[in-house]
């Protein structure tokens, strides 16, 4: 048998790192780990390297994740989410690979108020997630072969190199420290563990599924509040944290209200991801916090 060949761009970042270790382990693949230092997704020539790798499979995780910087440094966000998931697309239409770009459930206004499923319409409310769904339109329409994935509040071992972390290392420091914990209380999302995104796309890759938009986060949504929450009662500390409103954060970029995701076309073709508190639990054991 011969192994599918995955190129995994952006293979140091907080997706991408448990992306290499849980195809890598698995004979079925074969991966070709490339980070910022091989290719630069805004730069076209320098996506010309996958021509000589001839991957079976690209998988974009490259992203500008700095969503209140959007609002600043537009051109940014577009360079990276937008002109590079186009600059991808070419590529992967030119060499006939399978292109895989990670989105986001910030392309939604967060009004529905119930879950969102692949067939509801996007209409992004901040320049990060107009970036995003621009990046989505670029995937559909210059590579035929195409999975767009929306994930949702990404958490993982190997933090988000743009953000410094991630949210539960965040709230855990804070804790440690002694500092105050004001958390929002009216946001709405799918918390979700980026070792269940790898390991949920590698077997959906073996399925080799009807090309389209799929939701890939683990099951349920909470708002930020019941997530500090459920951190620290896994963690069995007593920490007061205080619910507060969106508003009161003045942050530039608006969010989405309640932007959870639901995985209607996955469980469709017979794959189900846990719920988010077991993969909160995993993920802090696996931490040693617990």
């Amino acid at each position: 048998m011969v192994a599918m060949r995955i190129a995994i761009i952006g293979a140091n970042g907080q997706l991408g790192t448990d992306l290499v270790e849980v195809f890598g382990n698995d004979p079925e693949f074969e991966v070709v780990p490339l980070t910022h230092k091989d290719l630069d997704v805004t730069i076209p020539e320098s996506l010309k390297v996958l021509k000589e790798i001839k991957p079976d499979v690209l998988i974009n995780t490259a992203a500008y994740v700095r969503v209140d910087d959007a609002e600043l440094y537009p051109e940014k966000a577009f360079a990276v989410n937008a002109i590079g998931a186009l600059n991808v697309a070419r590529i992967a239409n030119e060499i006939d690979a399978v292109n895989v770009y990670i989105s986001t459930d910030y392309v939604f206004d967060g009004e529905k108020g119930e879950p969102y499923t692949e067939e509801d319409v996007p209409n992004p409310i901040n320049v990060y997630g107009v970036s995003k769904y621009t990046g989505e339109i670029f995937t559909r329409n210059y590579s035929p072969k195409h999975y767009i994935i929306r994930v949702a509040s990404l958490y993982g071992k190997a933090g988000a190199s743009g953000k410094g972390g991630n949210f539960v290392e965040w709230v855990i420091e804070k804790a440690k420290h002694g500092e105050e914990l004001k958390i929002v209380d009216d946001q709405f999302m799918s918390p979700t563990y980026t070792k269940d995104v790898a390991r949920t796309l590698k077997e959906f890759l073996k399925l080799r599924s009807e090309f389209g938009v799929y939701h890939m986060v683990n099951e349920g949504f909470c708002s930020w509040y019941e997530f500090t929450e459920a951190i620290f009662d896994v963690l069995g500390w007593n920490v007061e944290i205080k619910p507060i409103k969106s508003n009161e954060l003045n942050r530039l970029a608006k969010r989405p209200r309640f932007s959870a995701l639901k995985n209607e076309k996955l469980e469709k073709i017979g794959l189900r991801m846990r719920h988010w508190r077991e993969a909160l639990e995993e993920y802090l054991k696996e931490k040693g916090y617990v």
